[in-house]
């Protein structure tokens, strides 16, 4: 398998730990940085620009902090991969939430509406600047709507307020783009039906992620 050949180095370029656990569910052994970027100075008008360029802020911010001096005349590259997400519900585009009762407001909403997560996957070989980035769209149908043939799709039941108010106490949803974590223990008795991969909800499609670094080696 490609992941577990030592011929280069990886840096994950978050904090997120559903990254970290899909990244190392694919075989791949890897370090994090998180960028500090104020990502609300960063807009764009539609959500596919907006991951991508929140995705390239975010490698910009970490490739000054990391040393390749020493990596330059070797034939082990260093790959840097940032992400990012949001979720569009009903053609609005949701980041994390900015309150707790943001929060709870966007889990209430996906019982009863349309969203779909929207990801961007940037991969940069800091040895040779090669740099490749696309986005990925996942529907997310939480009401049964022909207007969408899909083949990965989420069905949500109503999530009782009990329920939204151990997730707000726990504070993990508002790192959430949308307050959205469908592999939550919480959520999950909440979840009608997952049709397809969930690796892309989660802010890191496996495939798109594969083929990036391949493109950049």
């Amino acid at each position: 398998m490609e992941a577990n050949a030592p011929h280069f180095k990886l840096i994950l370029g978050s904090s997120s730990t559903a990254r970290r656990k899909i990244l190392a569910d694919m075989g791949y052994h890897f370090t994090t940085m998180s960028a500090d970027i104020d990502e609300k100075a960063i807009r764009k008008e539609k959500p596919e620009d907006l991951v991508m360029a929140l995705a390239e802020a975010k490698a910009e911010a970490i490739i000054p902090r990391v040393s390749i001096g020493e990596s330059e005349g070797d034939a082990e590259p260093t790959l840097l991969i940032t992400c990012d997400q949001v979720v569009v519900y009903e053609g609005v585009v949701r980041e994390k939430p900015s309150s707790e009762a943001e929060a709870r407001q966007f889990m209430k909403d996906y019982a009863n509406g349309h969203a779909a997560t929207v990801s961007s996957v940037l991969v940069t070989n800091l040895v040779t600047g090669s740099r490749r980035g696309e986005w990925d769209k996942v529907e997310v149908p939480l009401l049964i709507s022909s207007q969408y043939s899909i083949s990965r799709q989420i069905y949500f039941h109503d999530i009782p307020d009990q329920v939204i108010d151990k997730l707000i106490e726990e504070g993990i949803v508002l790192y959430a783009a949308g307050g959205l974590i469908i592999e939550h223990p919480l959520i999950l008795p909440y979840v009608k039906e997952v049709v397809g991969s969930t690796d892309s909800v989660m802010g890191l499609p496996k495939a798109l992620t594969e083929r990036l670094i391949k493109e950049v080696l």
